[in-house]
C-alpha cells in the first residue's frame, strides 16, 4: 500500500481472526462494494479513519444531488405559470429526493 507522497507502509505485523463463512462472505461483499482490499477495509473499520462509503452511494448520492439542482432551476418557471398541481408534485419530488439522499448518507 502506497501512502501519500508515495512512501510504501510495511505492514510487519499479522494477526489471525477466525470467521464464519457467512462472515467472511458478508465482509469480502462489504469491502469490494468500498473498493478496498479486504484487508484495508478492515483495518479502516478497526481503526476508524474515513467512513467506508460504498462507490454507488456515493456515487447514487452525487446523482441525485444534481437532479434536485436541476429540479431548483425548473422550478421557477413552473411557478411562473401558476399551476398549483405542478408545485405540489415539484415539492413532492424535492421530498423524495431529500429522503433517498438522506437514507444513503445516513443508513439505518
Amino acid at each position: 500500500m502506497k501512502a501519500k507522497g508515495n512512501r510504501e507502509i510495511r505492514y510487519s505485523h499479522r494477526h489471525t481472526v477466525r470467521f464464519s463463512e457467512a462472515e467472511e462472505a458478508s465482509l469480502r461483499e462489504q469491502a469490494a462494494s468500498a473498493g478496498l482490499t479486504l484487508s484495508e477495509y478492515l483495518r479502516r473499520r478497526l481503526f476508524g479513519g474515513r467512513p467506508i462509503v460504498a462507490r454507488t452511494d456515493d456515487q447514487t448520492t452525487r446523482e441525485l444531488r444534481r437532479i434536485g439542482g436541476l429540479l431548483k432551476h425548473n422550478f421557477e418557471t413552473v411557478r411562473t405559470t401558476g399551476r398549483r398541481e405542478d408545485l405540489e408534485e415539484m415539492n413532492r419530488t424535492f421530498r423524495a429526493l431529500r429522503q433517498a439522499i438522506e437514507a444513503l448518507i445516513h443508513p439505518a
